[in-house]
Protein backbone atom coordinates (compact mmCIF):
# COMPACT_ATOMS: atom_id res chain seq x y z
CA UNK A 1 0.00 0.00 0.00
CA UNK A 2 1.96 2.99 -1.29
CA UNK A 3 -0.64 5.70 -0.83
CA UNK A 4 -2.78 6.61 2.17
CA UNK A 5 -4.86 9.15 0.25
CA UNK A 6 -8.52 8.36 0.80
CA UNK A 7 -7.81 5.25 2.85
CA UNK A 8 -9.82 4.72 6.04
CA UNK A 9 -7.54 4.19 9.05
CA UNK A 10 -8.81 3.16 12.48
CA UNK A 11 -6.63 4.06 15.48
CA UNK A 12 -7.41 3.10 19.08
CA UNK A 13 -5.69 4.92 21.92
CA UNK A 14 -5.56 8.01 19.69
CA UNK A 15 -5.80 10.53 22.54
CA UNK A 16 -2.05 10.81 23.10
CA UNK A 17 1.37 9.34 22.43
CA UNK A 18 1.89 7.02 19.48
CA UNK A 19 -1.83 6.97 18.71
CA UNK A 20 -1.98 10.74 18.30
CA UNK A 21 1.26 10.80 16.30
CA UNK A 22 -0.10 8.12 13.98
CA UNK A 23 -3.32 10.07 13.51
CA UNK A 24 -1.47 13.25 12.55
CA UNK A 25 0.98 11.42 10.29
CA UNK A 26 -1.87 9.74 8.41
CA UNK A 27 -3.96 12.92 8.36
CA UNK A 28 -1.11 14.71 6.62
CA UNK A 29 -1.02 11.89 4.07
CA UNK A 30 -4.71 12.32 3.25
CA UNK A 31 -6.23 9.38 5.13
CA UNK A 32 -9.75 9.38 6.57
CA UNK A 33 -9.55 8.68 10.29
CA UNK A 34 -11.66 6.77 12.80
CA UNK A 35 -10.14 7.77 16.13
CA UNK A 36 -11.03 6.46 19.56
CA UNK A 37 -9.78 6.68 23.12
CA UNK A 38 -11.07 6.26 26.64
CA UNK A 39 -9.92 9.83 27.41
CA UNK A 40 -12.34 12.25 25.70
CA UNK A 41 -10.24 15.36 26.35
CA UNK A 42 -7.09 13.89 24.82
CA UNK A 43 -9.13 12.55 21.92
CA UNK A 44 -10.68 15.96 21.25
CA UNK A 45 -7.22 17.50 21.03
CA UNK A 46 -6.06 14.86 18.56
CA UNK A 47 -9.15 15.46 16.46
CA UNK A 48 -8.54 19.20 16.49
CA UNK A 49 -4.98 18.75 15.27
CA UNK A 50 -5.95 16.16 12.65
CA UNK A 51 -8.65 18.40 11.24
CA UNK A 52 -6.08 21.16 10.90
CA UNK A 53 -4.57 18.96 8.17
CA UNK A 54 -7.97 18.76 6.53
CA UNK A 55 -8.65 15.19 7.63
CA UNK A 56 -12.11 13.65 7.59
CA UNK A 57 -12.43 12.38 11.17
CA UNK A 58 -14.91 10.19 13.03
CA UNK A 59 -14.29 10.43 16.77
CA UNK A 60 -15.64 8.14 19.49
CA UNK A 61 -14.95 7.42 23.14
CA UNK A 62 -14.20 3.70 23.31
CA UNK A 63 -13.03 1.26 25.97
CA UNK A 64 -11.36 -1.56 24.06
CA UNK A 65 -12.12 -3.95 26.91
CA UNK A 66 -15.87 -3.68 26.23
CA UNK A 67 -16.22 -6.30 23.50
CA UNK A 68 -19.80 -5.58 22.45
CA UNK A 69 -18.99 -1.89 22.20
CA UNK A 70 -15.96 -2.63 20.01
CA UNK A 71 -18.02 -4.88 17.73
CA UNK A 72 -20.67 -2.19 17.37
CA UNK A 73 -17.98 0.43 16.81
CA UNK A 74 -16.46 -1.53 13.92
CA UNK A 75 -19.80 -1.76 12.17
CA UNK A 76 -20.43 1.94 12.79
CA UNK A 77 -17.06 2.92 11.31
CA UNK A 78 -17.67 0.76 8.23
CA UNK A 79 -21.14 2.22 7.78
CA UNK A 80 -19.86 5.79 8.21
CA UNK A 81 -16.99 5.58 5.72
CA UNK A 82 -18.21 2.74 3.53
CA UNK A 83 -15.02 0.74 4.06
CA UNK A 84 -12.12 0.08 6.45
CA UNK A 85 -8.60 -0.19 5.04
CA UNK A 86 -6.26 -0.11 8.04
CA UNK A 87 -6.63 -0.80 11.75
CA UNK A 88 -4.01 0.22 14.31
CA UNK A 89 -4.74 -1.56 17.62
CA UNK A 90 -2.70 0.82 19.75
CA UNK A 91 -4.57 1.32 23.04
CA UNK A 92 -2.69 0.06 26.10
CA UNK A 93 -1.76 0.55 29.74
CA UNK A 94 1.29 -0.24 31.89
CA UNK A 95 1.73 -1.84 35.29
CA UNK A 96 4.78 -2.62 37.41
CA UNK A 97 4.94 -5.28 40.11
CA UNK A 98 6.50 -8.61 40.96
CA UNK A 99 4.25 -11.65 40.62
CA UNK A 100 4.35 -12.26 44.36
CA UNK A 101 3.26 -8.68 45.11
CA UNK A 102 0.60 -8.33 42.41
CA UNK A 103 -3.10 -8.86 42.95
CA UNK A 104 -5.03 -10.98 40.48
CA UNK A 105 -7.08 -7.94 39.53
CA UNK A 106 -3.94 -5.98 38.61
CA UNK A 107 -2.74 -8.69 36.25
CA UNK A 108 -6.22 -9.18 34.80
CA UNK A 109 -6.55 -5.46 34.04
CA UNK A 110 -3.34 -5.41 32.00
CA UNK A 111 -4.31 -8.57 30.10
CA UNK A 112 -7.81 -7.20 29.48
CA UNK A 113 -6.59 -3.94 27.95
CA UNK A 114 -3.29 -4.85 26.34
CA UNK A 115 -4.20 -8.29 24.99
CA UNK A 116 -7.97 -8.66 24.86
CA UNK A 117 -8.27 -5.09 23.59
CA UNK A 118 -6.16 -6.14 20.60
CA UNK A 119 -8.17 -9.33 20.13
CA UNK A 120 -11.44 -7.41 20.31
CA UNK A 121 -10.27 -4.86 17.76
CA UNK A 122 -8.90 -7.56 15.47
CA UNK A 123 -12.00 -9.74 15.55
CA UNK A 124 -14.33 -6.78 15.12
CA UNK A 125 -12.56 -5.23 12.15
CA UNK A 126 -11.11 -8.27 10.36
CA UNK A 127 -14.23 -8.95 8.23
CA UNK A 128 -14.20 -5.32 7.11
CA UNK A 129 -10.49 -5.46 6.28
CA UNK A 130 -11.04 -8.57 4.20
CA UNK A 131 -13.99 -6.94 2.45
CA UNK A 132 -11.82 -3.94 1.53
CA UNK A 133 -9.74 -6.15 -0.76
CA UNK A 134 -6.52 -4.51 0.43
CA UNK A 135 -6.60 -4.38 4.23
CA UNK A 136 -3.82 -3.97 6.74
CA UNK A 137 -3.96 -4.82 10.45
CA UNK A 138 -1.29 -3.33 12.70
CA UNK A 139 -1.11 -4.56 16.31
CA UNK A 140 1.11 -2.78 18.81
CA UNK A 141 3.18 -5.08 21.02
CA UNK A 142 6.37 -3.81 22.71
CA UNK A 143 10.06 -4.43 23.17
CA UNK A 144 8.67 -6.35 26.16
CA UNK A 145 7.03 -8.65 23.63
CA UNK A 146 10.56 -9.59 22.52
CA UNK A 147 12.25 -10.01 25.91
CA UNK A 148 10.96 -10.27 29.46
CA UNK A 149 12.17 -8.17 32.39
CA UNK A 150 11.59 -8.47 36.14
CA UNK A 151 8.67 -6.48 37.50
CA UNK A 152 6.83 -6.54 34.17
CA UNK A 153 5.34 -10.04 34.23
CA UNK A 154 1.77 -8.92 33.50
CA UNK A 155 2.82 -6.49 30.78
CA UNK A 156 5.24 -9.04 29.31
CA UNK A 157 2.49 -11.66 29.27
CA UNK A 158 0.13 -9.34 27.41
CA UNK A 159 2.68 -8.13 24.88
CA UNK A 160 4.09 -11.61 24.19
CA UNK A 161 0.49 -12.71 23.68
CA UNK A 162 -0.11 -9.89 21.20
CA UNK A 163 2.97 -11.01 19.30
CA UNK A 164 1.92 -14.65 19.14
CA UNK A 165 -1.67 -13.79 18.24
CA UNK A 166 -0.58 -11.41 15.48
CA UNK A 167 2.07 -13.66 13.97
CA UNK A 168 -0.37 -16.57 13.89
CA UNK A 169 -3.04 -14.42 12.28
CA UNK A 170 -0.60 -13.26 9.60
CA UNK A 171 0.06 -16.88 8.70
CA UNK A 172 -3.67 -17.60 8.57
CA UNK A 173 -4.15 -14.72 6.13
CA UNK A 174 -1.32 -16.11 3.96
CA UNK A 175 -2.65 -19.67 4.07
CA UNK A 176 -6.17 -18.50 3.29
CA UNK A 177 -4.94 -16.13 0.57
CA UNK A 178 -6.89 -13.33 2.21
CA UNK A 179 -6.22 -9.73 1.06
CA UNK A 180 -5.04 -8.54 4.49
CA UNK A 181 -1.47 -7.75 5.51
CA UNK A 182 -0.70 -8.19 9.22
CA UNK A 183 2.04 -6.39 11.13
CA UNK A 184 3.26 -6.62 14.72
CA UNK A 185 4.98 -3.51 16.13
CA UNK A 186 7.57 -3.59 18.92
CA UNK A 187 8.35 -0.05 20.15
CA UNK A 188 11.28 0.54 22.46
CA UNK A 189 11.41 3.55 24.76
CA UNK A 190 8.89 6.05 23.41
CA UNK A 191 8.00 9.19 25.37
CA UNK A 192 4.28 8.72 25.98
CA UNK A 193 1.96 9.02 28.97
CA UNK A 194 1.90 5.25 29.47
CA UNK A 195 4.76 5.18 32.01
CA UNK A 196 3.48 8.28 33.82
CA UNK A 197 0.01 6.75 34.11
CA UNK A 198 1.19 3.24 35.02
CA UNK A 199 -0.17 1.58 38.12
CA UNK A 200 2.09 -0.32 40.51
CA UNK A 201 1.90 -3.08 43.09
CA UNK A 202 1.36 -2.19 46.73
CA UNK A 203 4.55 -0.90 48.35
CA UNK A 204 6.04 0.46 45.12
CA UNK A 205 6.41 4.16 44.31
CA UNK A 206 4.71 5.07 41.04
CA UNK A 207 6.53 8.40 40.89
CA UNK A 208 9.95 6.76 41.18
CA UNK A 209 9.01 4.32 38.43
CA UNK A 210 7.79 7.06 36.09
CA UNK A 211 10.84 9.25 36.74
CA UNK A 212 13.22 6.36 36.06
CA UNK A 213 11.54 5.45 32.80
CA UNK A 214 11.42 9.03 31.57
CA UNK A 215 15.04 9.75 32.51
CA UNK A 216 16.71 6.56 31.30
CA UNK A 217 14.48 4.51 29.03
CA UNK A 218 12.17 6.74 27.00
CA UNK A 219 14.42 8.24 24.37
CA UNK A 220 12.21 8.37 21.27
CA UNK A 221 9.45 10.76 20.30
CA UNK A 222 5.97 9.49 19.38
CA UNK A 223 6.45 11.18 16.01
CA UNK A 224 9.55 9.09 15.32
CA UNK A 225 7.63 5.95 16.29
CA UNK A 226 4.73 6.89 14.03
CA UNK A 227 7.03 7.54 11.07
CA UNK A 228 8.70 4.17 11.58
CA UNK A 229 5.35 2.39 11.77
CA UNK A 230 3.94 4.10 8.69
CA UNK A 231 7.13 3.39 6.72
CA UNK A 232 6.84 -0.26 7.73
CA UNK A 233 3.18 -0.35 6.68
CA UNK A 234 4.12 1.06 3.26
CA UNK A 235 6.69 -1.73 2.89
CA UNK A 236 4.29 -4.41 4.16
CA UNK A 237 6.61 -5.52 6.93
CA UNK A 238 5.53 -8.38 9.17
CA UNK A 239 7.48 -6.97 12.13
CA UNK A 240 8.43 -3.39 12.96
CA UNK A 241 10.99 -2.87 15.73
CA UNK A 242 11.38 0.73 16.87
CA UNK A 243 14.60 2.05 18.39
CA UNK A 244 18.15 0.81 18.71
CA UNK A 245 17.49 -0.55 22.20
CA UNK A 246 14.57 -2.65 20.95
CA UNK A 247 16.66 -3.97 18.06
CA UNK A 248 19.46 -4.79 20.51
CA UNK A 249 17.03 -6.62 22.81
CA UNK A 250 15.69 -8.60 19.86
CA UNK A 251 19.22 -9.53 18.80
CA UNK A 252 20.18 -10.48 22.35
CA UNK A 253 17.25 -12.89 22.61
CA UNK A 254 18.02 -14.36 19.20
CA UNK A 255 21.72 -14.90 19.98
CA UNK A 256 21.48 -16.17 23.55
CA UNK A 257 18.12 -17.90 23.69
CA UNK A 258 17.06 -18.20 27.32
CA UNK A 259 20.51 -16.97 28.34
CA UNK A 260 19.34 -13.38 27.98
CA UNK A 261 17.30 -13.82 31.17
CA UNK A 262 20.39 -13.99 33.41
CA UNK A 263 21.91 -11.00 31.60
CA UNK A 264 18.78 -8.91 32.04
CA UNK A 265 18.27 -10.04 35.63
CA UNK A 266 21.84 -9.01 36.50
CA UNK A 267 21.41 -5.61 34.87
CA UNK A 268 18.02 -5.08 36.49
CA UNK A 269 19.35 -5.83 39.97
CA UNK A 270 21.91 -3.06 39.49
CA UNK A 271 19.89 -0.40 37.71
CA UNK A 272 16.13 -0.91 38.15
CA UNK A 273 14.97 0.93 41.31
CA UNK A 274 12.17 -1.59 41.91
CA UNK A 275 14.53 -4.59 41.62
CA UNK A 276 16.99 -3.57 44.32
Amino acid sequence: MNSFEGKVAVITGAGSGIGRALALNLAERGAHLALSDIDPDGLDETVRQAKAFGANVKSDRLDVVEREAVLAYADAVAAHFGQVDQVYNNAGIAYNGNVSDSEFKDIERVIDVDFWGVVNGTKAFLPHLIASGDGHLINISSVFGLIAVPGQSAYNAAKFAVRGFTESLRQEMLVGKQPVKVTCVHPGGVKTNVARNATVAAGEDAQVLADFYEKYLLGHSPEMAARTIVDGVVKGRARIVIGAEAKAADLLARLTGSGYQRIVASAASRFFPWAK
